[in-house]
C-alpha cells in the first residue's frame, strides 16, 4: 500500500513540475498561450455541442419512428 502512495505522488509531483516547466519554457508569452488554449477549448466546446446536438436529433427522429403506430 506504502509503495503505491508513493507512486502516486510520484506521478502528481512530476506532472506538477512538468506542467510549470512546460509554462516557463514555452515559445510564447503566457497571454498568448492563454489565448491559443482559451480558443482550442472553445472549438472543442463548439464540436462537442455540435455532435450532442445531431446525436439529439437522431435519437428523436428514432423515437418518433418507434411510437408511431405501425401498419399492419
Amino acid at each position: 500500500m506504502r509503495r503505491m502512495f508513493g507512486f502516486l505522488i510520484g506521478i502528481f509531483a512530476g506532472g506538477l513540475v512538468g506542467g510549470v516547466l512546460a509554462l516557463l519554457l514555452a515559445p510564447e508569452s503566457g497571454e498568448q498561450l492563454r489565448g491559443q488554449l482559451r480558443d482550442r477549448g472553445q472549438v472543442f466546446m463548439n464540436d462537442i455541442r455540435h455532435s450532442a446536438d445531431s446525436r439529439r436529433i437522431e435519437l428523436r427522429n428514432r423515437l418518433d419512428s418507434l411510437r408511431a403506430p405501425r401498419e399492419m
